[in-house]
């Protein structure tokens, strides 16, 4: 790839940014993340709903060649309520970072020196693997184990939670 610019905007963005275009950039490269520095990677609202977070927030930061690893520039937080899917929270997160990409492209547009974060990141990243795993229900789990586990990973229109028996798979299937 032959660009070349001032500023590279990763706004949902489910690719990895080889480094050859990050170092493309004249002035920064930057990402807008539906979670917080404590949830980095992919999957991030599932694990946060399994974990039973209640705050949850989304990041701008700066990226380099490590995923969710660079610099943070601002951080947008919210509540997790008990009722919260991963269908909502998702949703929340959107608006936030819809509200953090416009205050950070304003201060873009006029030409104002972007905030610095002290939150760092406090993890290494999820990866799409973790988030499969997370989908597995083991027979031998309890009750609770397997709620948590259903709530974190439903999406409507997306495979969710399954159980394999006698080498059969058993998909759960949600109204």
């Amino acid at each position: 790839m032959n660009w070349q610019g001032d500023y590279l905007i990763s706004y949902l963005c489910p690719w990895v940014i080889p480094k050859t275009v990050l170092e493309s950039a004249n002035i920064a490269c930057i990402n807008f993340h539906p979670a917080p520095p404590n949830y980095p990677g992919s999957g991030c609202t599932n694990f946060a709903l399994y974990n039973n977070e209640k705050l949850y927030g989304v990041t701008c930061h700066y990226m380099a060649e490590e995923v969710d690893s660079g610099k943070i520039v601002d951080v947008k937080r919210f509540e997790v309520f008990d009722t919260d899917t991963v269908y909502s929270v998702t949703q929340r997160c959107y608006a936030y970072m819809l509200t953090l990409f416009y205050e950070i492209m304003t201060m873009i547009k006029l030409n104002k020196t972007l905030p610095e974060s002290k939150e760092k990141w406090t993890r290494k990243a999820y990866r799409y693997k973790d988030l499969q795993a997370l989908k597995k229900i083991e027979p031998d789990m309890d009750k609770d184990e397997v709620k948590r586990r259903i709530r974190a990973v439903t999406y409507p229109g997306y495979d969710g939670a399954y159980i394999e028996l006698h080498g059969e798979r058993f998909d759960l299937k949600t109204k």
